[in-house]
């Protein structure tokens, strides 16, 4: 079933599981059915750690990716090829006892997490922004038994898709209510479900020289040339990146031809850890004010102060708050993308 370069990258990632895992497949006589048998049967036969059981699942078809005598509660309903063949991979790696690649901080952060969280998030295998959030649910999953994640192909479950009025992917569902619309990431998620950072964690922090409200591609630029100085700067920023973390396609960036929004963000980023930048991410502004010296109070009530403020927070999708709007908003932003190009060569004929 996969082709033979996808069959030597993947021997190659196989070979890196640390211990035996179990993958339970539960399937029906259809076709989709076969292929997820083809599939994990091919995969398992690529390495002695792991094995294949029959099983009842909730879906059907659908398979688990487990360790030995213990569910994780990672299930992939669905055949994950396409942009979600990474999340397969990662989940059998991480099963298998491979740390995922997230800070210490995050990690302790969802092992602390109490209560029942079961997510499902239905995603199109053709989707960009799907993996991000299949893998970020996934992560939490292997790290916290008290959180279970599925990933549900909605053309496959094209009728549990109408039902629960999914019209735009990734949506995420937790505990059977649709929660997320849209691409998020693993501290946007810890942040939605209070565990973000606290006010007593930003205690008895010293005044800044320079601190930067937004962390877009202007903010990420301020706070640089200001930290070239040699000057004590912070960024407060409600999402690093900003409004390019949502843009597909990015080809007006002069010097790069063309790239993808998460990609500069995650640039920006690295080249924001390169100074002495004290960078405050998933944290909204409230208040500004001027004392002695500039004071920004943040919606979890803590209070930063510095001797000068820039101002960066960028732009933003306008809302204009009908029912239906954030479900419809990423398939409503493809048509008009499509609608502008289509536009423009007509425009050019002309």
């Amino acid at each position: 079933m996969l082709e033979k370069d996808i069959k030597a990258q993947l021997n190659q990632y196989l070979e890196l599981l640390e211990n035996d895992i179990v993958l339970k497949v539960s399937a029906g006589e259809d076709k989709v059915s076969n292929d997820i048998l083809d599939l994990i049967n091919e995969i398992a036969s690529m390495s002695t750690k792991i094995s294949v059981e029959e099983t009842k699942l909730e879906r059907t078809p659908s398979f688990s990716v487990n360790r030995v005598g213990e569910d994780t509660g990672i299930v992939f309903a669905g055949i994950p090829l396409g942009h979600e063949f990474t999340s397969l991979v990662l989940a059998l790696l991480q099963v298998s006892g491979r740390a995922p690649k997230v800070d210490q901080s995050i990690i302790d952060q969802v092992k602390n997490i109490s209560g029942e969280y079961h997510f499902e998030t239905f995603v199109s295998l053709s989707c960009h922004n799907c993996p991000d959030v299949v893998q970020a649910l996934n992560i939490m999953s292997v790290l916290n038994p008290n959180i279970t994640h599925t990933m549900i192909d909605g053309a496959i479950n094209r009728d549990e898709a109408e039902r629960r009025n999914v019209r735009a992917v990734p949506a995420v569902f937790l505990n059977g209510e649709f929660w997320n619309g849209g691409r998020i990431t693993i501290q946007e998620i810890l942040a939605k479900l209070g565990e973000g950072p606290k006010a007593e964690d930003f205690a008895d922090r010293d005044p800044y020289d320079v601190l930067v409200v937004g962390g877009g591609p202007a903010g990420s630029s301020a706070a640089i040339y200001a930290a070239r100085k040699g000057i004590r700067t912070g960024i407060v920023a409600e999402r690093f990146g900003g409004q390019i973390m949502d843009t597909l396609s990015i080809e007006n960036f002069i010097s790069v031809k063309a790239t993808e929004g998460p990609k500069l963000a995650q640039a920006l980023e690295e080249h924001v850890k390169d100074y002495n930048i004290d960078v405050m991410d998933l944290q909204r502004a409230k208040r500004l004010e001027k004392n002695e010296l500039f004071e920004i109070e943040l919606e979890n009530g803590a209070v930063l102060k510095s001797k000068s403020i820039i101002i960066s927070t960028g732009a933003r999708w306008r809302n204009v708050n009908v029912p239906g709007e954030e479900e419809f908003k990423i398939k409503v932003l493809h048509i008009v993308l499509i609608v502008m190009v289509r536009y423009m060569k007509v425009r050019m004929l002309r």
